[in-house]
């Protein structure tokens, strides 16, 4: 019998995002998010800087050179020693994280117990969820259609877990037939305006030609970038169903295809390899 794990201390209920079971399942309070960069920041958190500064955290004690601040004179060292010793503080900072989350027409589907929309949004909300502590900012940012003159809607990033919970109600939007999300445009979004160097999440699914590469990688010139792509068992293979109707969600494009053949079930495996590739 599995023992329920209490959320996190300060999170208020969210709505309940569907399960995802996999092996190597782990409660997310039992997670910590990784910080590799730098990054900009004002208040105490659970991310230390580079630099030594003021701060909360001890750095190691070093001897007294002139000009050293006599006020960080750290007199139970220099009294064993004899020689003057000062202790520096480690700057603290907290992060600021950013959620882009894919709502496109693929994201739609799903052959097992959800779409990949659904699992998105809860990979979405766990990233939100584990940066929410320690005053740290979150922040979202969901595509928009690729036709459409609007920016895509982004949520200003704060602090608190309302803040986190009104992310994710932004974010829930379910995708629409014929909508091809502007990723690119979400991505350059973030990469304009977001001035503080932190952490970039990217939920989606990456289908459709890589016009995002590039502005994926400025993204990474500044930020720590992180990208989850949700796939669907059915994506990477194909089962031999017998004649089958498949759909564009995004062009509306239809065909027909005999999945009982070998030899087009090898070469939708091949290009799918390919293209995950």
């Amino acid at each position: 019998m599995r023992r329920r794990t209490a959320a996190p201390s300060g999170v208020e209920e969210l709505p309940h995002p569907p399960r995802v079971t996999s092996p190597s399942q782990v409660p997310v309070d039992r997670l910590r998010l990784t910080v590799l960069r730098r990054i900009d920041g004002l208040l105490a958190g659970d991310h230390a800087g580079l630099f030594p500064g003021h701060g909360t955290e001890r750095g190691e004690a070093r001897p007294y050179v002139p000009g050293d601040d006599p006020r960080h004179l750290d007199w139970a060292v220099t009294a064993r020693t004899q020689v003057p010793y000062v202790r520096d503080t480690i700057s603290d900072h907290e992060l600021e994280l950013w959620v882009v989350l894919d709502s496109s027409a693929s994201l739609a589907f799903g052959t097992a117990r959800s779409t990949k929309h659904e699992i998105a949004w809860s990979a979405a909300g766990a990233f939100a969820l584990l940066a929410s502590d320690g005053g740290n900012r979150v922040g979202g940012v969901r595509t928009t259609p690729s036709t459409n003159k609007d920016r895509p809607l982004i949520v200003p990033a704060r602090s608190g877990s309302k803040h986190v919970g009104a992310v994710l109600a932004a974010l829930r939007r379910q995708p629409v037939d014929g909508d091809e999300g502007d990723l690119v445009g979400s991505l350059e979004l973030v990469r304009r305006s977001v001035r503080r160097r932190g952490m970039v999440i990217v939920v989606s699914d990456f289908l459709g030609e890589p016009t995002w590469e590039r502005s994926l990688r400025a993204l990474g010139h500044r930020h720590e970038v992180r990208a989850i792509e949700v796939t669907d068992p059915r994506e990477v293979e194909l089962p031999d169903v017998g004649l089958v109707a498949l759909v564009d969600p995004e062009t509306g494009r239809r065909r027909l295809v005999d999945t009982s053949n070998r030899q087009t079930r090898q070469a939708y495996d091949e290009l799918a390899a390919e293209r995950r590739a």
